[in-house]
């Protein structure tokens, strides 16, 4: 028989809490921002008391974090994964970014907690790195001269296009990919930047 516990509304519930609270941080943080959401608010949208949240975490510092990590854990594995595409369009489709996606919520956190050693901005630098480190990856297995600089130069144009889609309320990915061909093609040995598909070519 599963342990239960009693929400803030009197009515028993189950083990669920822990992923409650992580649901309604998910979509408290995204709506609103970190600072403007309290625990209070959290412990309410999640239906458990303050008591139990604190039980599945030390405090909000905590909770933001895994919040992060619940986001992306294996670092693009639905663009870098994928056995149908060749090396140069895994990276091209880093950039199939759809318009209405909101800001990147490792950009967003970094920027509202402001305190580098905060554990959420910690997790979201290690995170931006790993993307730097997984398209470097990628430019290596495509052939590129210097991976790690291209890695960089495609993750500068990711968060670029996501940070403009955001303020300019209109969708930049498009014209950051068309960047990432030019700097991807001139990275490749001519053979290897020739696994285009003919329609890529012809076009």
């Amino acid at each position: 028989m599963t342990e239960l516990e009693k929400g803030p509304t009197g009515r028993r519930r189950g083990r669920g809490a822990r992923e409650r609270i992580l649901s309604a941080s998910r979509q408290l943080f995204r709506e609103q921002g970190i600072n403007r959401t309290g625990m209070d608010q959290l412990c309410a949208a999640a239906e458990v008391s303050k008591r139990t949240a604190y039980q599945h975490f030390t405090g909000k510092d905590e909770l933001v974090a895994e919040y992060l990590r619940r986001f992306d854990p294996s670092v693009l594995s639905g663009v870098f994964d994928r056995t149908d595409l060749t090396p140069r369009e895994r990276l091209l489709a880093a950039f199939d970014v759809p318009p209405t996606t909101p800001l990147c919520p490792y950009i967003a956190a970094a920027v509202e907690l402001h305190d580098p050693q905060h554990p959420a901005s910690q997790y979201a630098r290690d995170y931006k790195k790993a993307v730097a480190a997984r398209l470097a990856d990628t430019a290596r297995e495509a052939g590129a001269a210097d991976p790690e600089q291209l890695g960089e130069q495609l993750a500068l144009l990711i968060d670029g296009a996501a940070a403009r889609t955001r303020v300019l309320n209109a969708d930049a990915f498009p014209a950051a990919a068309a960047v990432a061909a030019v700097l991807i093609d001139n990275a490749l040995p001519a053979t290897a930047g020739d696994d285009r598909r003919p329609e890529e070519v012809s076009g």
